[in-house]
């Protein structure tokens, strides 16, 4: 009998969405006439735009004649989308990237958990509390993780975020092997300024920490003092990985597809103390266990960057953005506050009232209001006392979620 990975053992029995959804479910059983509105899970529901239907189905009439029919594609992804992402996201900031550099992929959430591939087990791991669950489920699973204890993983460096430090971690005063941050933040909708952002990168050079920068919001930051990159630091490219989506920009969703940069400047050590690069190492993992993106998808993400694309890209931010300041108001009005977000990320931070606990208050707003959220605990020790909402919903549903909210509480 095959020996199984127990580190997937220590993992808790459901992901976090998973016991969402379960409870939801059981909510509906019982309450059949009820209709509920989900704000907690952050999928969109904004189609896809326009000009990237049309590239796509221009790519599909491609693979359907021998002259343009595409087989396998390169794993880094399409010279095409790669140029374009550089042209675009980066060197429009100042910043030079090589095709090498960029690799395209299914999506943020698999890079970054897959990243650990890379990535020796026994690296000490930093992590900003509360955080997306993928960054410690997915260390959990490589066994660089430890044991849980008192709710806190015994190899992570927890680095809370609270209203007290405005939900923007402090240097901690010990180093770490490796560091996940993401600004826009999910779950707490804060962003970072360049002097904190320089502050850890400073912290990472001098401390040889590896940076795992999440930047899957960075369309939504409104603020232009707001960095979009790490790599508008100086030597960032010498500490950090970048991630990046077009899931929750774009519409993909459902169709899957982000991109990951890795600079060639990127260094690793091994034990015996040689360095190797980290870009050759991820090359060499995708290599062999990843196909590459669908040339139909990359067609479609490659449009995003076109004049009309980019237009329309912008329009389904601003409708989101638009569904979040109608939250924020009418949360506030209904006695509520908002601790963090709505402001340069899609997401509302808001303190459960009463020393209420976060899955209480889930109840409490699911039975109370018909309201589906994410209880702040769920990522992490510090999100406690605290639910996430998402703008991601129909202008109307936002419209009324608060109407049924503003009732319930008042």
């Amino acid at each position: 009998m095959a020996l199984v990975n127990e580190h997937f053992l220590k993992l808790p029995g459901n992901y976090l969405f998973s016991d969402i959804a379960k409870k939801v479910q059981t909510f509906k059983r019982t309450h059949s006439k009820a209709e509920v509105i989900s704000l907690g899970i952050g999928d969109v529901t904004r189609p896809l735009p326009q000009a990237v239907r049309d590239a796509m189905h221009k790519a599909v009439e491609e693979m359907g004649d021998v002259k343009t029919f595409r087989g396998y594609g390169p794993e880094q992804g399409y010279s095409f989308l790669t140029e374009t992402i550089i042209k675009h996201d980066y060197a429009t900031r100042g910043i030079s990237l090589e095709p090498g550099e960029v690799f395209v992929s299914d999506g943020a959430k698999s890079d970054t958990g897959n990243i650990g591939d890379i990535l020796r087990q026994d690296n000490c791991v930093g992590v900003t509390d509360p955080i997306y669950p993928v960054y410690i489920d997915s260390n959990v699973m490589s066994g660089r993780a430890g044991v849980l204890e008192d709710n806190k993983w015994s190899n992570v460096i927890y680095i809370p975020c609270t209203e007290k430090n405005h939900f923007i971690p402090e240097i901690p005063d010990r180093r770490m092997d490796i560091l996940y941050l993401c600004y826009p933040n999910n779950p707490t909708g804060a962003s970072i300024t360049k002097e904190a952002l320089k502050a850890w990168v400073d912290y990472a050079l001098t401390n040889q920490v590896l940076i795992l920068y999440d930047a899957a919001y960075e369309a939504y930051i409104q603020d232009p003092d707001i960095p979009h990159s790490i790599y508008e630091i100086k030597d960032a490219k010498k500490v950090a990985i970048e991630f990046r989506s077009f899931s929750k920009t774009a519409g993909f969703t459902g169709v899957r597809c982000g991109y990951t940069v890795i600079p060639k400047d990127l260094k690793g050590v091994t034990v015996q103390g040689e360095t190797v690069s980290l870009n050759q190492l991820w090359n060499r993992r995708q290599c062999t266990k990843f196909n590459g993106t669908s040339y139909i998808t990359q067609r479609g993400a490659e449009a995003v960057y076109s004049p009309e694309g980019a237009a329309q890209v912008k329009e389904i931010i601003h409708y989101y953005m638009g569904n979040a300041k109608i939250m924020k108001e009418g949360l506030e009005s209904a006695g509520l506050k908002v601790a963090c977000g709505g402001d340069n990320a899609p997401y509302l931070w808001l303190r459960t009232p009463d020393n209420v606990s976060s899955w209480a208050f889930f109840d409490q707003m699911l039975h109370g209001a018909k309201v589906v959220s994410t209880p702040g605990v769920g990522f992490g020790p510090s999100g406690e006392g605290y639910i996430r909402l998402t703008s991601f919903g129909t202008r109307e549903n936002c419209i009324e979620a608060m109407e049924r909210i503003h009732k319930w509480l008042k």
